[in-house]
């Protein structure tokens, strides 16, 4: 009784937290004109906190079966149960269709964690990707290291390399790994700050898989923010936001071997961060071929409501009431 309190107050905090008008409106504007009436449906959901749903992805590496019947007598019940073109005996996650939050665990040096809390729809980029034994793995852009865990859940690449340029998010990504990769295992894990953009030119054609999982105008986040002074300046620097999506995605695509495979992704609806740059890509670089991820998008739709107006080789989750996952936005490329 207590715990659910503490989670229904906590949640309600989050709902005080004001909406930001300047953010609201700049989205009513773009996101009408982009997703016509869908807006309306999505719009609801982002704005009322009390709906969110939160997933719990298991760490296979601090197993608990506890923690599995817990989840189920409090409704939860194992997500991607169809058959997928991908997804591992070792991926375990756990979604129920009501909002609320698990309560999260706290980082404690030499103890693993025994799950990770996320957006559901974050494991769609990393079941995309087709991590498998032995390969070269690269997350360019990996704080705060939920999909990095979430890839290491699914198989043991030869090398991993998760980069993080920004010094505040480099070092919660790094306690991320520690919390949840035991050794030996996270001994085959580079973590580095580098600038994405020069990776490429770095170490060229090193990765048989590389996720860039980019920096985006983050819609669930900017709706609340409080300063409405960072809000603002946010809103003016998202425009230059496509142009970082597409250096880091060339970079990454020098950092691919011919025949490996990219995902990108972002948590945002925005189109100009979306198709556009990965139609700008394609436009633009010969050597990278689109991927059909249709299947696996077939294979979630329970779990998932997509963009119906999508190319093969991507797909955008739309929050709505029930499935309140997302955004996020999906698309896999292959380096010729």
């Amino acid at each position: 009784f207590l715990l659910s309190l503490k989670l229904e107050n906590e949640t309600k905090g989050k709902l005080r937290k004001q909406i930001c008008q300047v953010v609201l409106d700049h989205f009513d504007k773009q996101y009408t004109t982009e997703l016509g009436d869908t807006w309306a449906s999505v719009r609801d959901v982002l704005t009322n906190p009390l709906c969110w749903q939160y997933a719990v992805l298991l760490n296979k590496f601090s197993q608990s079966a506890e923690l599995e019947d817990t989840l189920r007598v409090k409704g939860y019940h194992p997500a991607f149960q169809g058959p997928l073109p991908y997804r591992p005996a070792s991926l375990n996650c756990y979604t129920r269709r009501t909002p609320g939050r698990f309560p999260a665990q706290k980082h404690q040096a030499g103890k693993l964690k025994e799950y990770y809390l996320l957006n559901a729809a974050s494991l769609l980029p990393v079941l995309a990707l087709e991590v498998k034994d032995g390969e070269n793995v690269l997350d360019l852009c990996a704080a705060p290291g939920g999909k990095s865990v979430a890839m290491l859940q699914c198989a043991n690449p030869g090398q991993f390399h998760c980069n993080e340029y920004d010094d505040l998010r480099s070092r919660w990504l790094k306690q991320t790994i520690e919390s949840f990769i035991p050794d030996p295992l996270i001994n085959l894990i580079t973590i580095s700050r580098l600038d994405g953009r020069l990776i490429g030119n770095l170490k060229p054609e090193l990765y048989d898989k590389v996720l860039v999982d980019a920096p985006c105008s983050n819609d669930r986040s900017w709706l609340f923010s409080s300063d409405i002074q960072q809000a603002m300046l946010r809103l003016m620097q998202r425009k230059e936001l496509s142009s970082l999506q597409f250096q880091l995605l060339r970079s990454a695509i020098k950092a691919l071997r011919p025949g490996g495979l990219l995902v990108y992704s972002t948590c945002t609806l925005s189109k100009e961060e979306n198709s556009d740059v990965i139609n700008l890509i394609l436009n633009c670089c010969s050597n990278v071929m689109p991927v059909d991820i249709s299947e696996m998008a077939k294979a979630v739709s329970q779990e998932f409501t997509f963009l119906s107006a999508t190319q093969q080789h991507e797909l955008l989750v739309l929050p709505e009431k029930g499935k309140a996952w997302g955004p996020m936005y999906v698309a896999k490329l292959k380096k010729m």
